[in-house]
């Protein structure tokens, strides 16, 4: 700024002591004024953005400490909900389920209203098909037991006999083994007491229900929260909108929400049925009695995470263990069950299933694992929609934009407003509205 003033100062003096004339300086003084003046400008306007710079250093600061602030909230949030969904498991699967139900008959209720029933008996319908379909289904599968206990001491003798040599062969080996460690004198030892421990697993499968009463109320209590839900389905999107104060477009959630779900058992159920008819055919060709109920379960189970190649393979090979004594059709049941397990991991799910959900390969695995050690095999089986649904939260806010390109099958490109923080895109709205030439959209 003094030299500014003192550039202001020398200008009348150059016009002064012109040579020339009294009011005319020489291309020389006016260069030299010329250049005197920049350099006053140069420096009025390094000083005007040391000030600013010096102004703004706080408020920079005092956003990277907000930032920090959100950060380690987001964390403790997102503790305290795990927290919860561990210690409130009962309850949580209890809605999942109802919701997961709800969502998947709607389109059944929806089909018996445009029969012009209302409503709340469409639902009651729905619900009361769906309790007769499981009961059937519970009625096959404990006739199927039943039989399968009587004949067990059939099946157990042919077992035996089929595992007869290798027992004996065991049992030489034990017996030569005792022979060389009595040749052996060992001092006298004090006998020592082994408690068993129960296994591990069956609290693993029940994990998250509780109990079997846990899990007797659970399938008591799905049946009317799910017909609750579906009759008041348009109240709840009501609630949803009033209860985020319109600041997400509830519609279009719940809208993604309902395809994400119905896309995800859509896949399954395609994958499961190509399996299963593979499986069959497979069983059929060997000569299999019972191949078509093996078959079905055999593609259902291949369905499951991380242990469905393991499971698949039980009912085929208990089925042969009793129908067939050559290695052969154990080979073939082998290579084939496993050979559909690879082609439906990376082809058809991929395809049907990965596509639907949106959610990454690496994601999912993450997933899995996470609700599996949360709510057990619960968990495993809700795993994959569950994760997708955490990305569809994501979706709905800017600031959780990199949270659902970590989950997404496919990363999309981040606006670079997003970065600047909700407040800023507010203040930078009303001026791109009052630009001259703009339209009311912000276009050019």
């Amino acid at each position: 700024m003094h030299v500014h003033r003192f550039a202001e100062k020398l200008k009348p003096q150059f016009r002064s002591i012109s040579p020339v004339s009294g009011n005319v300086a020489s291309p020389c003084e006016k260069r030299m004024c010329d250049q005197v003046t920049n350099e006053g400008v140069i420096a009025s306007e390094s000083q005007t953005s040391v000030i600013e710079t010096g102004r703004t250093s706080p408020a920079s600061t005092s956003e990277k400490l907000l930032r920090r602030i959100a950060s380690l909230l987001f964390i403790l949030v997102a503790g305290l909900l795990t927290v919860f969904a561990y210690y409130a498991s009962s309850l949580c699967i209890t809605v999942i389920l109802a919701a997961f139900l709800a969502i998947l008959c709607d389109p059944a209720v929806v089909i018996l209203e445009k029969l012009h029933l209302p409503r709340a008996i469409a639902a009651a319908v729905v619900v009361l098909v769906g309790i007769a379909l499981i009961g059937l289904l519970g009625h096959m599968v404990y006739g199927r037991a039943m039989t399968f206990v009587e004949e067990l001491p059939v099946y157990t003798s042919k077992i035996q006999q089929a595992i007869r040599p290798m027992s004996r062969k065991i049992e030489s080996l034990q017996t030569s083994a005792g022979n060389l460690t009595n040749d052996v004198q060992h001092p006298k030892k004090v006998p020592e007491v082994q408690l068993k421990e129960s296994p591990t697993w069956p609290a693993y499968l029940v994990r998250g229900v509780g109990s079997v009463w846990g899990a007797l109320i659970i399938a008591a209590v799905v049946p009317f929260l799910t017909f609750f839900m579906l009759c008041s389905k348009d109240q709840m999107v009501v609630r949803m909108n009033d209860l985020s104060n319109s600041r997400i477009d509830t519609a279009r959630f719940t809208a993604n929400l309902n395809r994400m779900i119905r896309g995800f058992v859509a896949g399954n159920l395609i994958v499961g049925s190509v399996m299963a008819v593979a499986t069959t055919l497979m069983l059929l060709g060997i000569g299999m009695k019972g191949a078509l109920p093996l078959g079905i379960a055999c593609g259902l189970l291949n369905l499951l995470p991380f242990v469905g190649l393991i499971l698949s393979l039980v009912p085929p090979l208990a089925g042969a263990l009793l129908q067939f004594s050559t290695p052969g059709p154990y080979i073939v049941i082998i290579l084939t069950i496993l050979f559909l397990h690879i082609v439906s991991a990376n082809l058809l799910i991929p395809q049907f299933i990965a596509t639907r959900v949106s959610i990454g390969p690496v994601a999912a695995t993450v997933g899995i694992l996470f609700w599996g050690w949360l709510w057990g095999v619960m968990g495993l089986l809700l795993a994959v929609p569950l994760t997708a649904f955490v990305k569809l939260v994501a979706d709905l806010h800017p600031s959780l934009g990199p949270l659902s390109n970590l989950l997404a099958l496919t990363r999309r490109p981040m606006p670079r407003w997003v970065r600047y923080g909700e407040k800023t895109v507010a203040r930078a709205i009303p001026y791109f509205r009052g630009r001259p030439g703009m339209k009311p959209g912000g276009s050019a």
